[in-house]
Order: C-alpha cells, then structure tokens, then sequence
C-alpha cells in the first residue's frame, strides 16, 4: 500500500545549505515555485486516510535541478543542484497488502455513488473485470474478494 510509484526525490546537503545560508524551507518553496503546484501525500480527515496526488509542469530531473533558490549578494544564482542531489526513487510505503498468506498483491475498491442502484452498480463491475481479464499479462489475475451481491441478494427476496 503506497510506494511503488516513481517519484523525484531531492536529497539536500546540510553543508551546501549551511554554506549558502539557506534552509529546507528555502529548497520547498523554490520548487513549488517552480512546479506551480502544492506538494501533498496522504490527507487524514475522521480517521480515514486519503492519497492525494498532483500533477505540475515539472518533466524531468534537469527541471529540478534547474530551479532558483535563491541569488547571492552578487547575482550569481543557488540552483537545487548547488545544495541537493536529485534522482528518481519510489514513494514510501505506508505497508503491504497480502491475499491469503501468500505473498504481496496489489488491491483495489469499488466505491458506489450514494443512491445508487448497487445490483447494476455490482454488474457493471464484474462485466468491466471480464472485459479487462483478457489484456492481463500470464501469471496476473483478477480476484475479486468480497462481492457483496450474495449479501443483497439474500435480503431481497427476488
């Protein structure tokens, strides 16, 4: 759960920063300045965790290394580059989902729009996974774990 996902990573000097009296809050600002947008990763409202994800202008590492931090007394620019080291890596994982003991798999949920009829909600689903099937790669499959039809169909009489 969470990682896996190519992300920038910038990995910044203390001795560069030191040396050109700067801060991390110098380095984070000069690349949402530069990304125009806000950095996020999970949001935690009522006890639920939300990912967040968002996407800016920035398209590579010489991007980031590229953007302005600040300018010495004399002009001379502080890039990223100057005070930090930046590479892709994965994000960090916030833990592992396991099916049955055997080993890591990746998950998935269905959210169903509050009014919604949930029997043609269900359908849908399983007749979308039956069209994807086909395009998995040999060994990948498509378990689905709680199929709450069975659940439905045994409150409603049919």
């Amino acid at each position: 759960m969470g990682g896996m996902v190519r992300q920038y990573q910038v990995e910044i000097d203390p001795v560069a920063l030191t040396a050109f009296d700067l801060s991390i809050t110098d380095i984070v600002r000069a690349i949402e300045r530069g990304n125009a947008e806000q950095s996020a990763s999970v949001v935690e409202m009522a006890e639920a965790e939300y990912m967040v994800r968002l996407t800016g202008y920035i398209e590579d590492l010489a991007d980031v290394e590229s953007l302005l931090v600040a300018t010495q007394s004399g002009g001379t620019p502080i890039t990223v580059s100057d005070v930090a080291r930046v590479s892709f890596g994965p994000a960090m994982r916030r833990g592992v989902a396991d099916l049955n003991g055997q080993g890591e798999v990746a998950g998935g949920i269905v959210v169903m729009r509050s009014g919604e009829n949930a029997r043609a909600t269900i359908a849908r689903v399983k007749a979308k996974l039956a069209a994807l099937k086909p395009g998995l790669g040999q060994g990948v499959d498509i378990v689905t774990v709680y199929d709450r039809s069975k659940l439905i169909d045994g409150s409603v009489d049919i």
